[in-house]
């Protein structure tokens, strides 16, 4: 397990993708697949900063994965307000734009992107997310959020 830790800035945002990015690559997925992973973990830590820590500078961002013969293994920590998925609500994909609640589509692009995504919290603060990218072919997709 490789694990960085990151600043909790929206400028620390590259520095994280680039990490994601190389591992994605060292584990041999396909471009498409890469580039949906920086996507995937954008989102995710996007939202760390902003609804987690509330803004900048309050928390850092702790970047980890494996790499194994089915993929990569991207997990992600923080130490900010407790997240549960179960509380967001599906975002509305059917109305027109200008008409659409604000929300939840990050949460619903990690879950489109990802092979499966998974969110643990801790009642006092902190998260823990856990996503994962299959090799071409790798099993089905899955999705699991729970709480802890």
């Amino acid at each position: 397990m490789i694990t960085v830790s990151f600043p909790g800035r929206f400028s620390s945002l590259d520095r994280i993708r680039k990490f994601y990015t190389t591992a994605a690559r060292q584990a041999g997925l396909e471009e498409k697949a890469v580039n949906e992973v920086e996507l995937a973990v954008d989102e995710a830590t996007s939202n760390i900063i902003q609804h987690a820590y509330g803004g900048e500078n309050k928390g850092d961002i702790e970047c980890s994965y494996s790499i194994d013969s089915s993929g990569l293994l991207v997990i992600i920590r923080d130490f900010g307000k407790s997240f549960d998925p179960k509380v967001v609500r599906r975002p509305d994909l059917e109305s027109d734009v200008c008409c659409r609640e604000e929300g939840g589509l990050g949460l619903h692009f990690m879950r489109t992107l990802m092979d499966s995504v998974e969110f643990s919290f801790n009642v006092h603060g902190g998260n823990l997310l856990t996503m994962t990218k299959r090799l071409h072919g790798s099993q089905e997709k899955h999705q699991v959020s729970k709480g802890a």
